[in-house]
């Protein structure tokens, strides 16, 4: 029989209402699991140990009183350090922001705290949440724990490590350029980015309104170990919020779509060079779907070397006008270089510039809802390349600029605004692989259902992980 820390939200929930164990004796248990496997791989930076136990016992005692639970009663989850947290700080990285303390939570806080789960930790991310690697001055580098010479990727790179071994059920991330695909991706765990407007985003102790593009960019969402978990966690996150005038009450589970479900499977969507063992992944991905009676064709969706161009070129010319300047005054000499090349591969606009780009992203999104109708699912890398070593974004602009041509797929669909779901289809010389699924508007269940006929074949990753008991990577 499995340890309770390796259970996964579905599970441990479950066992929590049917009174099989209490909510503390879930929540030591990823407590013990955290100060066993933590130090190693520095993904979880604030322990939250004595507030998650004290939570715990008052878990207990609510379900004492017989009243309804919320569907994450007594599950342990981890929260990422950009987000507000009431009693936390919000560094997001920075050394000079961790002093003013949240007031109250953000909306994604507040809904998974409504539904009962229970927060053991916040968890690392890079400066500004702006790399694919997950280092600051502040916290320090996370490693991944299949191998401490990769990335465990960013920025929700502390959330894939945890989760990936066994802290927490579930962790929180957020996704603006990739930042909940690519680190599940690293570490071998799956994910949801939601549609824009699914999942409620306000961070109460911020100065002033996020930049445009972050505003239709960036989204929220669940890393966990198996799909059914981030299926249950997404709904929880999904609750309404009247901060976030973006969300949109869209419901869960749309309309049955017409069978077979044609998937287009896609290996060069940018016509940039595929990894031998990329283009592995996504044969296994199609072959399982195949099975499992989807119609695959190999076919590349439209103008993504296009849209992945207007994500930067809207992105930097945000970060220009908006944050250039305290991200420099803040930001270590590692941060600013990256910033450099992201600069510098881009193009950023004047006025004129930047309002007919912002609307030509009507003409890339209507090319897209063409598309799937035909396709209503698209599998496609995650990147062109396996996960990258650490810091190789420090490698110069030219590098840079090619990372950023590799990883084209991934934060084309933030300006898209789509779903799409992060699952793993095993590993590749000890390293894991796997694929993205990219939905239709609204429908992150379609993307779930077919992430979930993956890992019914594939197994769980994260298991392989303990039983060869690889914490903190072979190297260390």
């Amino acid at each position: 029989m499995s340890e309770i820390w390796q259970w996964g939200a579905v599970e441990t929930a479950k066992a929590v209402r049917e009174k099989k164990i209490s909510a503390r004796e879930a929540v030591e248990a990823a407590l013990i699991r955290m100060a066993e496997a933590n130090g190693r791989v520095n993904a979880v930076t604030v322990d939250l140990s004595e507030h998650a136990l004290a939570a715990a016992d008052r878990a207990d005692a609510t379900q004492a009183t017989g009243i309804a639970l919320g569907s994450l009663h007594g599950v342990p989850v981890t929260i990422k350090e950009n987000i507000d947290q009431a009693g936390e700080t919000t560094p997001n990285g920075m050394p000079a922001l961790n002093k003013i303390i949240a007031e109250e939570d953000s909306p994604v806080v507040s809904n998974l705290r409504k539904a009962g789960a229970i927060i053991i930790g916040r968890t690392n991310t890079p400066e500004f949440s702006l790399r694919w690697f997950t280092d600051n001055p502040l916290r320090g580098k996370t490693l991944n724990p299949w191998n401490a010479d990769i990335t465990p990727g960013g920025s929700s790179g502390g959330a894939a490590s945890a989760v990936a071994l066994g802290i927490g059920a579930m962790a929180h991330g957020n996704d603006l350029g990739g930042s909940l695909r690519y680190p599940a991706y690293a570490c071998g765990v799956t994910t949801i980015r939601p549609s824009l407007g699914r999942v409620p985003a306000y961070n109460p102790s911020g100065s002033e309104e996020r930049p445009p593009m972050l505003q239709l960019m960036s989204v929220q969402g669940p890393i966990a170990r198996e799909v059914r978990d981030v299926r249950l966690t997404l709904e929880a996150m999904a609750q309404y919020d009247a901060r976030d005038p973006w969300q949109t009450s869209a419901p869960m589970d749309g309309p049955r779509l017409h069978t077979p479900i044609k998937v287009a499977l896609t290996k060069s969507p940018a016509d940039i060079a595929c990894h031998p063992t990329v283009s592995d992944a996504i044969d296994k991905a199609g072959q399982i779907l195949a099975a499992a009676g989807y119609e695959v064709d190999m076919v590349d969706p439209p103008l993504v070397a296009e849209i992945a161009q207007a994500w930067g070129n809207l992105l930097m010319t945000d970060t220009r006008v908006m944050n250039e300047t305290v991200m420099r005054e803040l930001g270590s000499e590692n941060f600013t270089q990256v910033l450099d090349g992201y600069l510098a591969a881009s193009n950023t606009r004047d006025l004129e510039g930047y309002v007919r780009a912002v609307a030509d992203r009507t003409r890339l999104l209507r090319a897209w809802s063409v598309f799937m109708e035909e396709y209503p699912l698209v599998v496609a890398p995650v990147s062109q390349m396996p996960p990258f070593s650490q810091d190789e974004d420090l490698k110069g602009n030219d590098r840079i600029r090619q990372m950023l041509d590799e990883q084209s797929m991934l934060y084309a669909v933030n300006l898209l605004g789509l779903p799409a779901a992060a699952v793993p289809t095993g590993l590749a010389d000890g390293i894991p692989t796997g694929v993205q699924i990219i939905g239709r508007r609204f429908r992150e269940d379609t993307c779930l259902d077919a992430a979930q006929a993956i890992e019914n074949t594939v197994g769980i990753l994260a298991k392989q992980l303990w039983e060869h008991d690889w914490i903190g990577c072979r190297n260390g």
